[in-house]
């Protein structure tokens, strides 16, 4: 009733309402918002009407489980947030959940399966859950969509007890009809299923499971890539195979790519990708993430312009990337700036792929400097798990077509990585086939190659703010500073990657080889420890520090002091070795 009387209104009144959810023929629009930053939040509502954004995710720490409206803080946000989308002219409000709960969620009543596994055949349980639904919708009775994680989650529906339900894949489907029965037959809201996986395998149930779900009006939302958002991960296979309408999503806030707070502008990741969906049938148009926690939200900073890419590219299916740089430099910093301001952002994804990336894997911790001990970079979020021939050419100076497995990760992962069950259990054929095996195998040969690229990073990074400076003049005071902090804050994370890495790979080879322990590493190694100590200050007292994220950028230098007392002082996990000066 709700939204009938505001069509009726807007009729009257000669301006045309959007439908509350996507039909056919009208695509989706969408951002999602992550942070709980209620000045966060309202950019992003205030920004939506220029961008013709339709559609709107309340995520993670505004509400990552249903269940979470039931605390009254959440709930006034939850509530607030999606009246004021609404009254912005955004149609769909979409509240995020995951289903199954962790298990002490459910009454003791129904874990009678073994081990204290729910039972799911039994009828009450459901009806149980079905009424927790209800009250939890009713405590946000405005919304207009649910987004449903139903992998990965506490009690995962797949590991209870069904004598009928044989697989996973049915466990997992039937939890799905169970939650659309009361949000799409009972509430006549929208209901979307967030795909996820950590390997090939896992992607498949997912799928298999989305195939046998009886509701004919449940949605798909699927990552424009598999797994999670690298820069380097080929586009999800698995989209054209779902027999239902999806939307695809994308992160415009860079989790692990810099979090906005570094050069994040990338178009042309964007728009290929967006291109490539765009001739699928079944996909119904996008949403993307705006920020990545706390103040962290991209409008009003460079990073916006990935937003942009997304829409223009949405409306336009024939504008350049290049057309996309000039303008947004053009609305935002002014027609005189835009060709400097352009180049400069054009040159950010150069950058990342060499400075947060080694060979074409990510090598950082959500961003975060982390080459050790944070082992996804070497196993979980390898993006040869995603392709086949599992083959990569770097560039960056390097030039060289390189084994994800055999090549990249063999030699860059510390023996410790390649011992964690993750990597067995992820990926078995990679041991199986010996394209990685025990020990640490770093060599001179790739540490050049690891040098040459982080090189290559710092003198783009150099570039890019040569361009800002370029563009003084023509820039307002305060666009002169954002730009100039963006970007130096750029160069300082360049600068500070290529230090630990000469000093961190160069230790290793030291640590390991007797023959390796000459004059000259020891120079390399310490050069490194000595230049990351002087960038770690200048991160420290920097004066235009960024903005509060899951990313703390000023914690960077912090990781370098690590570092530096590891290698100097002789790092246990590397046989106590330390590296006296030369």
């Amino acid at each position: 009733m709700r939204h009938l009387l505001a069509v009726l209104i807007l009729l009257a009144t000669g301006v045309v309402a959007l439908p509350a959810r996507a039909e056919a023929g009208q695509p989706v629009r969408g951002w999602t918002i992550l942070s709980d930053s209620d000045a966060g939040a309202d950019a992003v509502i205030a920004a939506a009407k220029p961008y013709k954004i339709n559609h709107l995710q309340l995520s993670h720490e505004i509400v990552h489980d249903l269940r979470e409206v039931r605390d009254p803080v959440k709930r006034a946000r939850a509530n607030r947030l999606t009246k004021a989308a609404h009254d912005a002219g955004i149609a769909e409000v979409a509240i995020w959940d995951h289903s199954l709960y962790d298990l002490s969620h459910y009454p003791a009543e129904f874990r009678t399966g073994p081990g204290g596994t729910i039972d799911l055949d039994d009828p009450a349980f459901w009806e149980w859950f079905k009424q927790d639904y209800r009250e939890m919708l009713d405590l946000v009775p405005d919304i207009d969509s649910v987004v449903l994680t139903f992998i990965e989650t506490g009690a995962r529906v797949e590991r209870q007890h069904s004598a009928k339900l044989a697989t996973a894949e049915q466990k997992l489907a039937y939890l799905v009809d169970q939650v659309a029965d009361v949000i799409i037959g009972e509430r006549q809201l929208g209901l979307y299923l967030r795909t996820f996986g950590y390997f090939p395998e896992e992607m498949e149930r997912t799928i298999g499971a989305i195939a046998l779900v009886r509701n004919p009006d449940v949605k798909v939302m699927a990552k424009a890539t598999p797994h999670d958002f690298f820069l380097t991960h080929p586009n999800d296979a698995t989209i054209a195979r779902i027999g239902r309408p999806v939307l695809v999503e994308y992160d415009a806030a860079g989790e692990y790519n810099g979090q906005g707070k570094i050069a994040n502008a990338w178009p042309e990741e964007h728009v290929k990708r967006l291109r490539h969906y765009q001739r699928l049938p079944n996909v119904i148009g996008y949403v993307a993430r705006t920020d990545r926690y706390d103040d962290s939200g991209i409008i009003g900073t460079p990073t916006e312009i990935n937003l942009y890419a997304l829409a223009r590219a949405a409306e336009d299916r024939h504008v350049s990337v290049e057309t996309i740089y000039q303008e947004f430099a053009a609305r935002t910093y002014g027609r005189a700036a835009a060709r400097h301001v352009a180049s400069a952002l054009s040159k950010s994804y150069e950058i990342i792929t060499s400075v947060l990336y080694s060979l074409g894997t990510n090598t950082a911790n959500h961003s975060r400097l982390d080459y050790e001990p944070y082992c996804s970079s070497y196993h979980r979020s390898v993006s040869g798990k995603w392709i086949e021939p599992p083959v990569t050419y770097v560039r960056h100076g390097v030039n060289k077509r390189l084994h994800f497995w055999l090549d990249v990760v063999d030699h860059l992962s510390p023996a410790a990585c390649k011992a964690d069950p993750t990597l067995a259990r992820e990926a078995q054929y990679v041991l199986d086939r010996g394209w990685v095996t025990p020990g640490d195998h770093m060599t001179p040969t790739y540490l050049r190659y690891v040098l040459t690229e982080k090189d290559h990073g710092v003198r783009v990074a150099e570039s890019a703010l040569r361009d800002i400076a370029k563009a003084r003049r023509a820039l307002a005071p305060e666009h002169f500073q954002q730009l100039h902090a963006y970007f130096e804050r750029t160069l300082l994370t360049a600068r500070l990657h290529r230090a630990i890495a000469a000093a961190y790979f160069g230790y290793r080879i030291y640590a390991r080889d007797e023959r390796q322990r000459t004059p000259a590493m020891r120079r390399l190694i310490w050069d490194g420890l000595d230049q990351a100590q002087h960038i770690a200050e200048r991160i420290r007292t920097y004066p235009v520090p960024a903005a509060d994220g899951e990313w703390n950028w000023m914690q960077d230098a912090a990781e370098a002091d690590k570092y530096h007392d590891r290698i100097s002082t002789g790092w246990d996990r590397y046989g106590g070795i330390a590296v006296p000066r030369p």
